[in-house]
């Protein structure tokens, strides 16, 4: 059956969620990679409607803005200090009929006539949602605004049914048609309407002329003094019109968030939701209760999901590959047969048959060609690694490309960053650089071109050659017990090198002690060191010097 397509959708978004204790709004709060609002206004959209308008007021400007962000077409309505869901409602109506009214002026074809689209008024069916119900979907939704045209209804309320219905509004049904009496508040329904629990979802469908024409009768007159919406249905019924629910036997779909223990409660059955779909189109998930997916993540068959795999965004995971463990990856993409392990990795793409981790770090603009390889401890980033190209451990690729079928060693690093613009480095295909390399950026390494290891690379290496920037390899000897004395190294060293060897480990000038020593023993005489005088000589003063006859003057 076709779902009718309604005239409009309110989103009812005020609310200021104080239980929440939270600088965020309520609204904006998020599960499975998107707001409550978020979620609200996707449902809403799958109706498609012919206009959506969100109600705002608590924090107004970031719920605002965020609209603007997911939704653009919708229009914002503002409620005033009068509380209330009726009072939300008024000022929403009030806005689509001033779009409904710009709308017919924007049809004309001339330039129509002062004041023709004064009379126009919003028509048709009006949808009501609260934006703090995340699991709401349009199938719902849907079923509700069919039941609304097959039974020529005035008003269509979407129910449940709680074992414990404290603190929600009661449906008050009339006995032997099951009609809706009205909806009653918890705080004003009395011991015997306190027992119902048939409770009021807060989803709603409404014929527009019925709900305008019962807005501008709504009072205060109740424990809250608030413009409750719920007396529409009873004004609805009094004029005539048939008032009538739908129930649904899952309260999760309407269950609302009024605290973060719902939120996480809330967060989990729908991630509980989404993993069973997913399992059900050929995913196979490990571990659900320690596997986290977005709504907008996007899995293929044959997709395994191992523990400890949280996937995030606009992620796609294509036929065949691996996930996980342990992997955080958002808004990455992730080709056939490829496998990711204890990988944390944001905004990139890995190939088809790639390999990454365990325990790499991939950072927005990384892409990884088909059977690349970006191994353990390597942190990449803004970096194009080609096919079948390998940076296999210990290393960061940053700002740079490589080749097809290059090898890059242990410990190197791109050094992009001068301390003020960031360079590029280029590796070229078939490359193999050595373990510790510094490529000091600008640079290019050619295709087929070797680097030595421990080379510190600033100048372009042709292609073919090999680079190398370390001196000849210099050996001191007998230095660690020299500057080490007393150390398990140098003890170690000194048996290692035995007695002989002990002399060479002496300082020339203990060399030339010992000698003097030894030669004193054998009764050689030894020429003493010079006598230092007590006192340093006596220098002439220039000012007394009388050379060449002049007083006062000083003349070599």
């Amino acid at each position: 059956m076709t779902t009718p397509r309604p005239a409009a959708v309110i989103v009812l978004a005020a609310g200021e969620g104080t239980r929440m204790r939270s600088a965020t709004p309520k609204v904006l709060h998020t599960l499975a990679g998107r707001s409550m609002l978020g979620h609200a206004l996707a449902t809403a959209q799958a109706l498609d409607p012919a206009r959506v308008v969100v109600v705002v007021r608590h924090e107004r400007d970031k719920v605002a803005a965020h609209v603007a962000d997911i939704a653009p077409a919708a229009l914002i309505a503002d409620q005033d200090a009068i509380p209330g869901t009726g009072r939300a409602v008024q000022v929403a109506m009030t806005a689509l009929d001033a779009a409904a009214q710009a709308g017919a002026v924007a049809a004309l074809d001339g330039p129509g006539v002062p004041g023709s689209a004064s009379g126009v008024l919003l028509e048709g069916a009006v949808v009501v949602v609260a934006g703090d119900v995340p699991l709401l979907d349009a199938g719902t939704l849907g079923e509700l605004l069919a039941a609304h045209h097959a039974d020529g209804n005035a008003v269509t309320v979407l129910t449940t049914e709680l074992e414990d219905a404290t603190g929600y509004g009661r449906i008050v049904r009339e006995p032997g048609t099951g009609d809706v009496l009205r909806i009653v508040e918890h705080k004003d329904a009395s011991d015997d309407e306190r027992a119902i629990g048939e409770i009021n979802s807060s989803i709603y469908v409404f014929d527009a002329a019925v709900l305008r024409s019962a807005l501008g009768r709504l009072g205060r007159d109740n424990a809250q003094g608030e413009v409750y919406l719920t007396d529409v249905l009873a004004i609805a019924r009094e004029d005539g019109g048939h008032v009538r629910a739908l129930r649904t036997d899952d309260p999760f779909v309407v269950e609302g968030v009024n605290d973060r223990v719902q939120l996480a409660a809330l967060a989990a059955e729908l991630n509980r939701r989404l993993l069973e779909d997913w399992m059900r189109d050929g995913v196979t998930v490990v571990d659900p209760a320690t596997t986290w997916v977005d709504v907008d993540v996007e899995l293929e068959r044959d997709v395994t999901l191992l523990p400890g795999t949280q996937l995030h965004g606009a992620t796609v995971v294509r036929e065949g590959a691996t996930v996980g463990p342990d992997t955080t990856l958002t808004d990455v993409e992730v080709g056939k047969g490829a496998t990711v392990s204890r990988t944390h990795g944001s905004l990139a793409v890995i190939g088809d048959k790639a390999s990454v981790g365990p325990f790499a770090y991939l950072r927005p603009g990384t892409v990884l060609g088909r059977k690349g390889k970006i191994g353990t401890f390597v942190e990449t980033k803004n970096a194009q690694i080609g096919e079948g190209s390998k940076v296999p451990h210990l290393s960061y690729i940053g700002d740079a490309t490589i080749g097809e079928h290059s090898n890059v060693g242990a410990a190197s690093v791109t050094v992009n960053y001068d301390g003020v613009n960031k360079h590029r480095t280029t590796i070229g295909s078939h490359a193999r650089t050595g373990a510790d390399n510094m490529f000091v950026a600008p640079v290019t390494i050619g295709d087929g071109a070797y680097t030595g290891a421990g080379s510190v690379i600033r100048r372009d290496v042709p292609a073919g050659a090999l680079g190398v920037s370390a001196g000849a390899q210099r050996n001191i000897e007998g230095w660690v017990q020299r500057s080490r004395a007393g150390t398990p190294a140098a003890e170690a060293a000194a048996k290692a090198n035995g007695p002989a060897a002990r002399e060479e480990e002496l300082s020339p000038q203990a060399r030339a002690e010992r000698e003097r020593a030894a030669t004193a023993a054998r009764g050689i005489p030894v020429t003493p060191p010079p006598t230092l005088p007590d006192q340093p000589a006596h220098l002439p003063d220039p000012a007394q010097d009388t050379e060449n006859g002049t007083e006062g003057t000083y003349t070599r």
